[in-house]
């Protein structure tokens, strides 16, 4: 009989905690019952760590979700970057902004070298660590952040991708400077940053020092507009040097010219 009480109950609590929508405590209960009867732990203990699991695997799903709806193209770390190839990259101050103090505050990172200097690879990595630290974050490459507010305006969505946009802690603007904006599309990018002035953090890649911003947001009065906004309260990163993809590129190339000469 005793048996039979305690498989019931068992089904119950199961039953409640799925209703209550605890999953994890649902599945693991058994377990942890077992675990605190050999340990000899009293019920405040054991439902202790039921609940230390049910939050932690809360925040585990947490975390995946905000990285989905964050779109990197790739994921990349702070430990996976080479400072030593990139000695100019001011490493105490990324290791400081990794802390993510600067989203508190509301503060921008601009990043602005070369292409193929581990920009947007310092982006990506600090943008994670943002969704880490429970922050909303959206990544674009801005060309299709321009295309996709053109295309929105046509179809009256305007204002759906401004809540949405609105609602981040921080969006990351890739490659600010490659290809030079329609005069539409330079004010539908400008609005976007002037709308996060203050209210959100914006970390910008761009391969242009500022002074050739024109050339992208069409204007002298937009840009100084833009760039005001943007170096208020702002933390600059530069990277220099050959690029990654072109030194990788030259390496493969002189080990298939040895490889050649070999077998001749």
């Amino acid at each position: 009989m005793t048996n039979k009480r305690e498989t019931k109950a068992t089904v119950l609590v199961k039953h409640h905690l799925k209703q209550l929508r605890l999953p994890t405590m649902a599945s693991e209960c058994d377990s942890l019952a077992e675990q605190a009867a050999r340990d000899n732990q009293d019920h405040l203990a054991y439902l202790l760590k039921l609940t230390e699991r049910e939050l932690i695997e809360r925040e585990r799903k947490s975390a995946e979700r905000r990285l989905k709806a964050a779109r990197f193209p790739a994921h990349k770390t702070l430990d996976q970057f080479d400072f030593s190839a990139q000695p100019t990259v001011n490493k105490p101050l990324v290791a400081q902004l990794a802390a993510g103090d600067y989203l508190g505050s509301r503060e921008n990172i601009l990043l602005v070298g070369p292409s193929g200097t581990g920009k947007s690879h310092l982006a990506i990595s600090l943008a994670i660590n943002a969704c880490s630290q429970g922050k909303r974050v959206r990544f674009w490459r801005v060309t299709e952040l321009i295309t996709c507010l053109l295309e929105a305006k046509e179809e009256r969505q305007l204002l759906r991708i401004r809540n949405q946009l609105a609602k981040l802690d921080l969006l990351v603007l890739d490659e600010l400077g490659y290809v030079p904006a329609s005069k539409a599309g330079a004010e539908l990018l400008f609005d976007v940053i002037a709308t996060a002035y203050e209210r959100n953090s914006i970390i910008v890649t761009t391969n242009l020092p500022f002074e050739n911003w024109p050339e992208v947001l069409g204007n002298q009065r937009l840009t100084g507009a833009a760039l005001d906004r943007l170096t208020h309260r702002c933390h600059i990163i530069e990277t220099k040097g050959e690029s990654y993809r072109l030194k990788d590129a030259k390496r493969r190339s002189g080990k298939a010219q040895k490889a050649k000469k070999k077998t001749a």
